[in-house]
């Protein structure tokens, strides 16, 4: 489901956007939602987290690292620091 959002921008603005959209044959709510969608991306630190800890399971699973290996490693660093 979509949802609309009224922005209010400077008319110099608007009228470089919309001649950008145009050269890249998109509408300016295309442009839009990519500027938007991009800044989100860039901010928001959950999902780079979890990116990071999926590049970083699927790089310890090729090596053949298991979640029983990863839990003992834990353990035994704890018992180190405890």
């Amino acid at each position: 489901m979509t949802t609309q959002m009224i922005v209010r921008i400077d008319e110099g603005v608007k009228n470089r956007l919309n001649r950008l959209a145009r050269l890249e044959g998109k509408t300016t709510s295309e442009i839009v939602r990519e500027l938007i969608e991009e800044r989100i991306k860039e901010r928001d630190i959950g999902a780079y987290v979890d990116d990071l800890w999926n590049r970083i399971g699927r790089k310890l699973k090729s090596k053949g690292v298991t979640a029983a290996i990863i839990d003992k490693a834990v353990k035994e660093a704890r018992k180190k620091q405890g």
